[in-house]
């Protein structure tokens, strides 16, 4: 299970930590991520960690203000966002796979999503 917190409602240029707490059979999870959804659009990717953090991958549009980090000690995964723009604003959800591939779309877990509100 996971549980996704930290969205909320910032000015554009404002910062925001997302957390994802993972619970129950964390021994499983690989590679961790972080999608998001935005009214009337379909869910895309925002980035992903291995279990190490040592392989990341962002999204274009949210590289060099986007940082996604994890802390296996506290089944935890973090997304960083700084410089939020008003296209930023989306439900955001976190995603767990059992596979260490980095780039798997193999996503057997997702948290129930946390919004974020970015005004101009």
């Amino acid at each position: 299970q996971l549980q996704a917190s930290g969205g909320g409602l910032v000015q554009a240029g404002d910062s925001l930590r997302l957390s994802c707490v993972a619970s129950g059979r964390t021994f499983s999870i690989g590679v961790m991520g972080w999608f998001r959804q935005a009214p009337g659009k379909e869910r895309e990717f925002v980035a992903r960690t291995s279990y190490s953090g040592s392989r990341i991958r962002y999204a274009a549009a949210v590289e060099g203000r986007f940082t996604i980090s994890r802390d296996n000690a506290k089944n935890t995964l973090y997304l960083q966002m700084n410089s939020l723009k008003p296209e930023d604003a989306a439900v955001y959800y976190c995603a767990a796979s059992r596979l260490a591939f980095i780039d798997t779309d193999d996503w057997a877990y997702w948290g129930q999503g946390t919004l974020v509100t970015v005004s101009s």
